[in-house]
């Protein structure tokens, strides 16, 4: 494998590692500043952080084809490192804490939007698809481990999992800085490509399957925002148990990832699976108002993380597969949905929690069952298409 590849993905771990770390740890946090308004808090938080990135994203993009992608990728990674540290120190202040969180929101756009261009660079058109794949595969671990991390760094402070990731971004740093090479030639700096706009791809039957995208990760969100404060009003979840839990939802996920989805699912069988992974994502979600224990709660989660875990790559799939524009335009929408679900989800699954406890899960649920719906639209209209387009024999 290339080094330049293996090096990316080193920085996309450690990016989404610090993202997920202070998943079990933030609510405990906020609480000890502001307990009758921590939850919204959390949910702001984790809202800027995702808002930051998204908007700032392409001027990062622009701004690596004008000077290249290295110099944008280390100043992202160093930024990353300091706005964890400033997270760390700022215990106890909430807006130093907020200053870290859009801190690290700036920055982390700048890694990840510049990763993807660095990965396009250094890929032939028939490499690509297995580059954007290591991309993803990179995201998907950094999430997995982040949360088990910040739960077991808890149990010495619940500062110790931002200083921890700080000192690791800072090593990265230090060794991207020596090894990292630049992938785009002083030849295609500055040069002005015509850009068709992420929004292109937003149209024909497609359109349904990128709102399905959302209700996903919209309802992934709310959850990782919400479910703590369930169990803690539920079962008195720590810190520690509570990264435990999204370890094993994250490691079962990987699991199913690498086994059935990788082995079994064959091309055009996509919206079948897809359908099996939003059945199974509701029965998680509705099983979780049911738990009052720790053991099951963590059951519950996994059956969601199966379903997750599922419904996310065969959807990649089918996008690529139908799409009508680049690749890139395409996969450029899928991230915008994304961030849209990361920058709604919390808000609005705090909201729903302050109301009563167990409507982010409902919800939640019910979007998972209202996007076979979405679904069901997108196969209906794409058999009329490829009829209309089928010759007539």
């Amino acid at each position: 494998m290339d080094r330049r590849i293996v090096m990316v993905m080193l920085v996309l771990m450690t990016v989404f590692i610090g993202f997920s770390i202070i998943i079990p740890v933030m609510p405990e946090l906020v609480k000890s500043i502001d307990p009758g308004r921590a939850e919204y808090h959390n949910a702001l938080m984790l809202s800027l952080y995702s808002l930051v990135s998204f908007v700032l994203s392409p001027v990062w993009g622009k701004l690596s084809d004008r000077i290249g992608r290295r110099p944008v990728i280390l100043t992202g990674v160093l930024g990353f490192s300091v706005s964890f540290l400033l997270f760390g120190l700022a215990s106890g202040h909430l807006p130093l804490m907020y200053a870290a969180r859009l801190l690290g929101g700036l920055f982390s756009g700048a890694v990840v939007s510049v990763i993807v261009a660095y990965v396009a660079d250094i890929t032939t058109p028939e490499q690509r698809t297995r580059g954007m794949g290591l991309v993803g595969m990179s995201i998907g671990i950094g999430f997995t481990f982040g949360p088990g991390i910040g739960g077991a760094l808890s149990r010495f402070s619940l500062e110790t999992p931002f200083f921890a990731a700080s000192a690791l971004s800072a090593l990265l740093f230090a060794t991207a800085f020596f090894t990292l090479r630049e992938s785009l030639p002083p030849e295609r700096r500055g040069a002005k490509a015509k850009r068709t706009s992420r929004w292109a791809a937003f149209a024909g039957p497609l359109k349904y399957l990128y709102v399905l995208a959302f209700f996903v990760t919209f309802s992934l969100a709310g959850i990782e925002s919400t479910l703590q404060w369930f169990g803690m009003e539920r079962f008195d979840v720590t810190p520690q148990q509570f990264g435990i839990m999204f370890f094993i939802c994250g490691l079962v996920g990987a699991i199913v990832q690498g086994g059935v989805v990788r082995r079994l699912i064959k091309p055009r069988r996509e919206p079948a699976w897809i359908a099996a992974g939003l059945l199974i994502s509701a029965a998680g979600f509705f099983l979780l108002v049911t738990s009052h224990e720790l053991w099951t709660a963590t059951v519950y989660l996994a059956i969601f993380g199966v379903g997750n875990a599922l419904v996310r790559p065969c959807v990649t799939s089918l996008i690529t597969q139908k799409t009508k524009v680049e690749q890139g335009v395409a996969s450029g929408l899928s991230s915008s949905m994304d961030s849209l679900g990361r920058i709604a989800g919390p808000v609005i699954g705090a909201v729903l929690f302050r109301i009563e406890l167990t409507l982010p899960l409902i919800a939640g649920g019910l979007l998972s069952i209202a996007a076979l719906l979405l679904l069901e639209r997108f196969r209906t209209l794409d058999r009329r298409e490829e009829a209309g387009t089928r010759p007539i024999v």
